[in-house]
């Protein structure tokens, strides 16, 4: 069985919603889209290729594939690695409202999500990648069902918005398998799941 990995860039306070456009997600008013921008960088550009040489497929939430399918088909520079990626190889979208994806070679999936993952992840070839999706993550993790976070760690604060871990997330543990630093000051952690936490005391 394949690896689910999420791949998602975070704000210090831990936000993830619309890190690339001002416009990318106002969903309950915020204003504050774009903050990834100023930070990118060769470093950055590296890292984020590497991610998508490993993929074997795709599993999106509704807004991020409407953004993905509303840019990618358009740049067909058949040496551009992402897009060659996210144009060929097979796309998930877990949604219940969406009746129709017309980007090649995408599937809704709208049913029982631990069964559909579970599913998709058997017949992988390479890993199955989530990138953004901040609900659908959410509620993966929740499930368990995520095997690797790939968290970019931008240097501002926007003291609203989505936050991938908000009150009410389940313990969980993980274990940091590679940390870099880029030019620009982007921490990119990369963490698999190690099960539930441990607890001690620091009393005497």
């Amino acid at each position: 069985m394949t690896q689910l990995a999420l791949t998602t860039f975070l704000t210090l306070d831990g936000v993830m919603q619309a890190p690339g456009g001002r416009d990318e997600d106002r969903s309950d008013g915020f204003d504050q889209g774009g903050w990834s921008v100023p930070y990118g960088d060769e470093d950055f550009g590296r890292f984020v290729t590497e991610a998508f040489e490993r993929a074997g497929a795709f599993l999106l939430g509704r807004r991020t594939y409407e953004i993905f399918a509303g840019y990618w088909p358009k740049v067909t520079d058949p040496d551009h690695l992402i897009a060659s990626r996210l144009n060929s190889l097979p796309k998930y979208v877990a949604s219940t409202t969406l009746t129709r994806a017309d980007w090649h070679n995408t599937t809704v999936i709208g049913g029982d999500l631990t069964e559909e993952v579970t599913a998709i992840k058997e017949r992988t070839d390479g890993e199955l990648q989530i990138h953004g999706s901040g609900r659908l993550a959410q509620s993966l993790l929740a499930r368990d069902l995520i095997d690797t976070l790939r968290l970019l760690v931008f240097p501002v604060v926007v003291g609203e918005g989505l936050r991938l871990f908000a009150e009410g997330a389940k313990p969980t543990a993980f274990r940091l398998l590679d940390s870099r630093t880029t030019a620009s000051g982007v921490a990119i952690h990369t963490y698999e799941r190690a099960g539930r936490p441990e607890y001690g005391t620091y009393e005497l």
